[in-house]
């Protein structure tokens, strides 16, 4: 079986592509995405877009149950299989091509790297820093820097191993 190596620099934005109208979590990315696109553009048709993906971005919010706010620091290819309940602070950076599953809670000042998958209920509840292709075991509760390639679980979490480097 071969297993295709997901970039942890460079943002897969295929991952965020629509194959339907009626995905919840892509369509709250978009908004989060054209509202800082046009927060950045500036002039009166920046000022109306903007305004008009707000709106967007309070409906996605609520279909989808999740606080994670307009100015938010997401690279890009993140994917929210089940978008419910994740709280992501302003303040918090996540790397491109990661995965974060549902009731995941992220608080300020947390550094997340490039291609990381977080497990459904984890909580990343103090400033800390996630390498690159680290996983987060579903209901962890990070509390300390994990180094890439690594998987923490449990609670408080433990590094439980590290995967061997890639080239």
């Amino acid at each position: 079986m071969v297993e295709s190596i997901i970039s942890a620099t460079e943002a897969d934005w295929s991952r965020e592509k629509f194959s339907k109208w009626w995905e919840p979590s892509r369509q709250l990315l978009k908004s989060i995405r054209h509202y800082q696109k046009w927060q950045k553009q500036g002039g009166i048709a920046g000022y109306i877009l903007c305004r008009w993906n707000v709106i967007q971005h309070r409906v996605w919010s609520v279909v989808t149950a999740t606080d994670i706010p307009l100015n938010c620091q997401i690279q890009g290819g993140l994917l929210l299989p089940h978008p419910n309940g994740i709280v992501i602070h302003p303040s918090a950076f996540i790397g491109p091509n990661c995965l974060i599953l549902q009731q995941v809670t992220i608080v300020a000042d947390v550094k997340i790297g490039g291609h990381v998958d977080i497990g459904a209920g984890a909580k990343i509840i103090r400033s800390v820093t996630i390498g690159d292709h680290a996983l987060i075991g579903a209901n962890a509760v990070v509390i300390c820097d994990v180094p890439p390639g690594a998987t923490a679980v449990g609670i408080p979490a433990k590094i439980i191993e590290k995967k061997p480097q890639e080239v």
